[in-house]
């Protein structure tokens, strides 16, 4: 439940960006994207941060390790001409239905967790921000990545659940279910607009 949404409080939306979306999700992507766009409509109006993360995870350390799960693979001349490929593919783009605006701060990151190894959290001190409202892709991964380290820091955190999707239900309902009351608080994307309208 969301019981309060801090007065200088950030948006952050995570890896909404076109070579992920175009992936299978648990829920449809378009219901996702239309329950994110009033929230960066709300925060517009009320004139609150809004980060835009994405990420390349190509020449990342932990593509090295050992796992079991294959992905994107470790040898380093394959990586570089990913890493040519990706934008000229359009992976690295927001989706065309968030329009971004000059103000709005940007992280690259290469991890799930949009804190490491980037500005993020340097960006959000310079503007006092002390609360963020998460959302966007894979639940279990970039956005639960993310929320870790924002605990970590000291955020006060607020999960917009109904914009957010994982490519497995499963993962999805684990982080909504098992970790994120442990981190912050949880509600639609309506609860967190309705706090909002309130606060301003």
């Amino acid at each position: 439940m969301i019981t309060a949404i801090d007065k200088n409080t950030a948006l952050v939306l995570i890896d909404l960006q076109k070579g992920i979306l175009k992936r299978e999700s648990a829920h449809p992507i378009s219901e996702v994207l239309k329950k994110v766009l009033l929230l960066v409509e709300a925060f517009r109006k009320a004139g609150l941060l809004i980060v835009i993360v994405t990420v390349n995870p190509i020449g990342a350390a932990w593509l090295k390790s050992r796992k079991d799960e294959q992905g994107i693979p470790a040898n380093r001349v394959v990586q570089t001409a990913m890493n040519v490929a990706l934008p000229l593919t359009g992976f690295m783009e927001i989706v065309d239905e968030i329009k971004t605006e000059a103000v709005d701060i940007f992280i690259i990151k290469k991890t799930w967790n949009a804190f490491y190894n980037t500005l993020l959290h340097e960006e959000l001190q310079k503007r006092k921000v002390t609360g963020i409202v998460l959302c966007g892709v894979a639940t279990s991964i970039g956005v639960e990545g993310t929320a870790r380290a924002a605990s970590e820091l000291g955020y006060n955190i607020s999960f917009a659940t109904d914009a957010m999707t994982d490519t497995k239900a499963d993962a999805h309902e684990n982080s909504l279910r098992n970790i994120f009351p442990r981190l912050g608080e949880s509600g639609t994307s309506s609860d967190i607009i309705n706090k909002l309208n309130i606060m301003v």
